[in-house]
């Protein structure tokens, strides 16, 4: 018979009763288990590998460079000009609707709109109406409207030159920083517990809280690279003074183009991928471009080079792979394939991001064409990748992922008197999206 301790409440410091009634009897398999309870020490990811593709470091580049709290850079303009016209009169130079000043265009210009080229005999600086022939049969041109393109000029015999010189364009953008931070509180006696879980090696569950929190950390900074907004100037700053930061999606609904769902319909179908291929190449897209998809786009994706009657696994036999130094095994290794379309090069990867309801997938965004490209800087002459995640810093200090613990002695740490230790993670960045006219949206 097995005994039972019974010590009853005001027992004090007096002698034990011991309780020998069929109430309190347990058997001694109840307590002595003889069998160790079978638990598994690695957990299961139940929602797969939650991280984040890496998007800018993989095809982007990285700079710990900031030192102010914006970054700037110029874009130049196309060299050519178009001019929209409603009855001869200049209404919008390059699509910016004009008012008084320079309408850009000089007398003896020539425009051309579909198969008629216009020869401008009187141009003034304001929004009055061009004076213009047709230089098919002479006639005066009149109530032209729509959108001409200045192809260059003709000058009679000994006029002298243009008054207005040529003036080189430029578009300054700049891009604040963004602050991210995160931090994870573990108890002293939360650190010293022994649990089944292994992590790295180990069987300490706070560890496994410090993982996650670190890679939920890396997410939100992603995150906002990708969906961050920048604060309008009209409006009130957001957080009471927080400037927010231009990320990708915004960046390019601003400057570059959208398509909706191009992968439904056959290549040569309106509005499909096709079309896209037209839109990228009026932009000066360059050779070679990523698609960052979600899963339902990429299945949609497959089936459409499937059909075209592609090479056997998305590779197309023609494919390019001078953005990964002209190795196919190196792009195949990063999650890439590839196949080549109109003349162009497509690596397609899947976009972990958009595929999780609980991160982007709560977006209407489906997808990305992101150039492979090395963009020169039209002020300072400065190469730079057209997507670029920047991080402040000086001389030795990096705010690129600052991590720190704080600590009242737990797990060593003796920063203060609380029976806690505090792991921190802060990050200061942005995302320049150069040449975002190259760049588009699947929605």
């Amino acid at each position: 018979m097995a005994l039972t301790q019974a010590q009853g409440a005001g027992t004090g410091n007096g002698p034990l009763g011991y309780d020998q009634s069929p109430a309190t009897y347990v058997s001694l398999g109840d307590l002595v288990n003889g069998t160790k309870d079978d638990v598994r020490d690695l957990y299961v990811s139940a929602y797969g590998d939650q991280g984040l593709s890496g998007l800018v470091e993989v095809i982007g580049a990285k700079k710990s460079a900031g030192t102010a709290d914006h970054t700037t850079w110029f874009e130049e303009g196309r060299l050519g000009r178009r001019v929209t016209l409603a009855s001869n009169a200049v209404t919008h130079l390059d699509g910016v609707a004009m008012t008084d000043e320079d309408n850009g265009v000089r007398q003896y210009d020539v425009l051309l709109g579909g198969a008629n080229r216009y020869l401008v005999t009187g141009a003034t600086t304001t929004d009055a109406a061009l004076t213009m022939v047709d230089m098919t049969n002479g006639a005066a041109a009149t109530g032209k409207s729509g959108t001409f393109t200045i192809i260059g000029n003709a000058y009679p015999q000994g006029t002298d030159q243009p008054a207005k010189p040529f003036q080189p364009r430029l578009t300054k953008y700049e891009n604040p920083f963004v602050i991210v931070k995160e931090t994870f509180h573990v108890s002293g006696s939360q650190a010293s517990n022994i649990g089944w879980v292994n992590v790295g090696g180990q069987n300490m569950w706070y560890l496994k809280g410090e993982l996650d929190a670190r890679r939920k950390f890396m997410n939100m900074r992603e995150g906002m690279l990708v969906f961050g907004e920048k604060n309008s100037t009209a409006a009130p700053a957001f957080g009471g003074g927080a400037p927010g930061s231009e990320g990708y999606v915004a960046a390019v609904t601003d400057r570059g183009g959208i398509a909706t769902n191009p992968f439904t319909a056959a290549f040569n179908a309106p509005d499909s991928f096709d079309a896209v291929i037209v839109e990228i190449d009026k932009q000066g897209a360059p050779a070679e471009s990523a698609l960052y998809l979600n899963r339902d786009l990429s299945i949609k994706c497959d089936s459409q080079i499937a059909a075209a009657g592609m090479a056997g696994g998305g590779i197309g036999a023609a494919a390019g792979f001078g953005a990964f130094n002209n190795n196919k095994d190196m792009a195949v290794a990063m999650g890439f394939k590839s196949f080549t379309r109109g003349g162009y090069t497509f690596h397609k990867h899947d976009w972990k991001l958009l595929n999780d309801p609980a991160a982007g997938g709560a977006s209407d965004v489906k997808g990305a064409l992101i150039p492979l490209s090395v963009i020169v800087d039209a002020k300072t002459g400065n190469s730079h990748h057209s997507l670029e995640m920047n991080y402040k810093s000086a001389g030795n200090y990096s705010r690129e992922m600052e991590h720190w613990v704080e600590g009242g002695g737990v797990l060593g740490y003796n920063t203060g008197g609380e029976d806690l230790a505090k792991f921190n993670y802060r990050s200061e960045c942005n995302l320049c999206v150069r040449g975002a006219n190259q760049h588009f949206l699947f929605k």
